[in-house]
């Protein structure tokens, strides 16, 4: 198997950005930037394949760069991860070694503010317990996603209407295409901290914003799942915004969702 590193970046450096982010396979870059070309970097045996592009949005980035995916699997990627000199190696020996898997998510060691989960067992992941994992800890097998005609939303993540959610539609997304996708606690680098693209606290926006994906997400349950998301999080995510303020603006999206 051949593993293929997807990498989306903002007014990148190529050549810097390869190096700080210690490239050790072929991977394809998707700069966005005020230039439009295309080049080739030879990186030891292997070869990262530029596109600089004018398109902003972080889903729009992703297609550009799955779409282009030549690669048995494609790891999905942010310009402020650092990966471990043998991940390629690592990621292809857990395919290897997991066979039924179609997908595999991977750990990236973040701050412990910034981190959504932590692997410590291999298991199956499912439609209703999708939505914690960040897509730099994707790897999929790129025929079977191709095949699936698998892509981003446009609606979702930076430079969208709505803030986040992206990564948990595209694995929901594989799952009802019948991809089998299990986690992993094999840990394949680090993330650089850094100002997040998006996210600017808890207003109004963030909640209403949270309710749309999840009646994307989640449909006839989504209601409960809101609650359950604010009562666990209320401490740390009600400060400014009362819990049942907060409630009532994931309602307004969830209507908004349906109206789509």
């Amino acid at each position: 198997m051949t593993l293929e590193l997807l990498v989306s970046a903002v007014g990148a450096d190529p050549s810097e950005l390869i190096r700080k982010m210690n490239i050790r396979s072929d991977a394809v870059l998707i700069n966005q930037c005020d230039r439009v070309g295309y080049e080739e970097l030879p990186v030891g045996e292997w070869t990262v394949r530029v596109w600089s592009l004018h398109e902003k949005g972080v889903g729009l980035s992703r297609n550009n760069a799955l779409l282009r995916a030549e690669g048995d699997i494609c790891l999905f990627s942010d310009e402020d991860i650092v990966y471990d000199d043998d991940y390629r190696q690592k990621v292809l020996a857990e395919f290897a070694s997991h066979p039924e898997a179609d997908m595999l998510l991977f750990n990236v060691d973040v701050c412990e503010a910034r981190r959504t989960y932590h692997t410590e067992r291999y298991g199956r992941v499912r439609q209703y317990n999708c939505g914690r994992y960040p897509a730099y800890s994707f790897a999929l097998k790129t025929e079977l996603m191709h095949k699936q005609n698998l892509t981003y939303s446009l609606l979702f993540g930076g430079g969208a209407k709505y803030s986040n959610g992206e990564d948990s539609l595209f694995i929901r997304d594989c799952i009802r295409s019948g991809l089998k996708v299990y986690k992993t606690p094999a840990t394949i680098g680090h993330e650089v901290e850094r100002e997040s693209t998006w996210f600017s606290g808890y207003h109004e926006k963030f909640f209403f914003d949270r309710g749309v994906l999840y009646e994307f997400l989640y449909g006839s349950l989504a209601k409960p799942i809101a609650l359950q998301f604010l009562l666990r999080h209320q401490k740390t995510m009600c400060g400014e915004i009362p819990i049942g303020r907060a409630y009532a603006l994931m309602c307004e999206g969830l209507k908004e969702a349906r109206k789509r």
